[in-house]
């Protein structure tokens, strides 16, 4: 038939190089009948003949498309994303020191202040309540109003409360402020969702790990000032000089950019085509051609999509993953000042009680305690180099499960009689091993959950991460007084249930590029019942 009459409406769905007539399968067939809008583009015509085929495929050609992840593999990794590793590594080096503060002002105030000991925990507790708290509210915040948002204000926040608490006048305004500042910081890990929604799919494991290594070159940068700080200054001036990397941070985050995979879900299809832009001229690459897919949604940030029938398993497993990671991590830091302080005796240390010490024994940190705290914290770094090679090649789910079931045959010896160098040794494998997992979790959780609910998810999951990091000092130091055989039982058993629940986790993210919606989730699973259920035993390529 040389023409067609009447109006035809051709559907097709979008290829990243369309074949002459792979549309024939979709020729007669409505938006509804194929996928959602933000999957498929539409060409309506009239009376089209055999001799205006020329130009309509002259007009396909016009009308290809392509979606932010697929911009962002044509630009690759190159100088923008440099620049945003140090900018959001800043935000890490912050919270890593506004924590590891903690080691040092409680014995610093314990002794100058006469604090009796619940006094000095509490100073540690304030920081994890507010952490708590907050967390899932920065996340709300950055779903609704972008990343930039969320993290900027979150970081002005800690930096505010942060420099007001080194004037703390005495016990009360002090706890009032730090609990502040955790307030502030419970939304740094926002920068990890900023950074993940810049990065092309092979890039990201190594990226937001190395981009974690921050938080150990914060721990370490806070116990070097410390040893210069306190014997001289005082905790006042540790306090100011702890927000340094803050300050920075909130100096250059005017440069910070909104995350286009954000702005094209808000329908500011233009603002995230030019932020794109910016980032393939910093690295010196072309943009696509096509125009940008529009993937938008007027409701995010919605705690119920987290429970969907997608995610409810994933939600559950990830919380508990975080919680072990917390309550483990901070735990094992705990029990090694616990382990040395009770005496290299077999009867003290692995005998079924610690007897406790004075609540108002004051003992000021020496040059020696903080080298000893220094090695301890330098056991990150090992545990993050072996993570970071097995994250690309064993895949998120395993090395996840590997590091929690390290850190339990690790924390095993500790039962038997050992002397102090073999504790410090397994001590500082099982620190090494937990850190390695805490940031590979870092790295799954924007992998797993789309745009629309990704800060809410990192958000909400580290609000759990805090409820494990507040309840380790009632085990650590607490029941470690009453049996150190039922403390470490119970470390063990949640590592081994952490990894459990890592191997069983629904989804393996590796190789997977990040969800702009929870419709392409859909789309994929009604493509894949599609393609299997094809009449006369047939199957049709359906690569979205």
């Amino acid at each position: 038939m040389d023409t067609w009459t009447g109006s035809t409406r051709v559907t097709y769905r979008r290829w990243s190089n369309p074949e002459p007539g792979d549309e024939g399968d979709f020729v007669g067939h409505t938006d509804e009948d194929q996928a959602s809008d933000n999957e498929i583009c539409t060409i309506a015509s009239a009376k089209v003949d055999s001799d205006s085929r020329e130009s309509a495929n002259s007009s396909r050609k016009n009308t290809e498309t392509f979606t932010v992840d697929e911009a962002l593999e044509a630009i690759g990794f190159g100088v923008f994303q440099w620049k945003l590793s140090l900018l959001t590594g800043l935000a890490w080096i912050g919270d890593a020191m506004e924590m590891m503060i903690l080691s040092v002002l409680g014995p610093q105030l314990h002794c100058e202040w006469r604090l009796p000991s619940y006094q000095v925990a509490l100073i540690t507790s304030v920081v994890f309540i507010g952490m708590g708290l907050s967390s899932s509210a920065w996340g709300n915040v950055a779903d609704k109003y972008g990343r930039k948002v969320g993290l900027t204000v979150c970081m002005c926040w800690a930096l505010y409360y942060g420099l007001l608490s080194a004037f703390s006048p005495f016990y009360g305004w002090l706890l009032v402020l730090r609990g502040l500042v955790g307030f502030g910081i419970g939304g740094a890990p926002q920068s990890v969702t900023l950074y993940s929604e810049f990065l092309p799919v092979k890039a990201r494991g190594i990226c937001i790990m190395l981009i974690a290594a921050f938080w150990a070159i914060g721990t370490v940068f806070e116990v070097l000032l410390a040893l210069w700080v306190m014997p001289t200054l005082g905790w006042r001036w540790l306090l100011g000089l702890s927000a340094i990397p803050l300050a920075i941070f909130v100096s250059f985050c005017f440069w910070l950019p909104e995350s286009p995979r954000f702005d094209v879900l808000s329908g500011k299809r233009e603002k995230a085509i030019a932020t794109l832009t910016r980032v393939a001229r910093e690295n010196g690459k072309q943009m696509p051609r096509g125009t940008l897919i529009e993937y938008k949604q007027s409701e995010r940030g919605q705690f119920k999509d987290l429970f969907s029938h997608q995610y409810w398993k994933t939600t559950l497993l990830l919380w508990f993953i975080w919680f072990a990671n917390a309550f483990c991590y901070y735990g094992i830091v705990l029990l090694t000042t616990e382990l040395f302080q009770a005496g290299e005796s077999c009867e003290t240390t692995q005998g079924a009680k610690i007897e406790p010490r004075c609540s108002l024994e004051c003992k000021y940190l020496t040059s020696d305690d903080y080298k000893d705290l220094l090695w301890t914290t330098l056991a990150e770094f090992p545990g993050l180099l072996i993570i970071l090679f097995a994250v690309d090649y064993l895949g998120r789910k395993k090395s996840m499960a590997i590091c929690f079931f390290m850190f339990f045959l690790c924390i095993l010896p500790l039962f038997a009689c050992i002397g102090r160098i073999a504790l410090t040794i397994f001590i500082f494998i099982s620190r090494a091993f937990i850190s390695g997992g805490y940031q590979v979790v870092f790295v799954y959780t924007p992998e797993v959950f789309p745009t629309e609910i990704r800060a809410l998810a990192m958000g909400t999951s580290s609000a759990v991460a805090r409820i494990g990091a507040l309840i380790t000092p009632f085990v650590a130091q607490v029941m470690l007084r009453s049996s150190v055989y039922l403390t470490l039982s119970v470390y063990c058993g949640c590592s081994l249930l952490a990894g459990i629940a890592s191997l069983i986790l629904p989804i393996e993210t590796l190789g997977r590029g990040l969800q702009e919606s929870s419709l392409d989730q859909e789309a994929v699973e009604h493509t894949t019942n599609i393609t299997t259920s094809q009449p006369n035993g047939t199957t049709h390529s359906t690569d979205q």
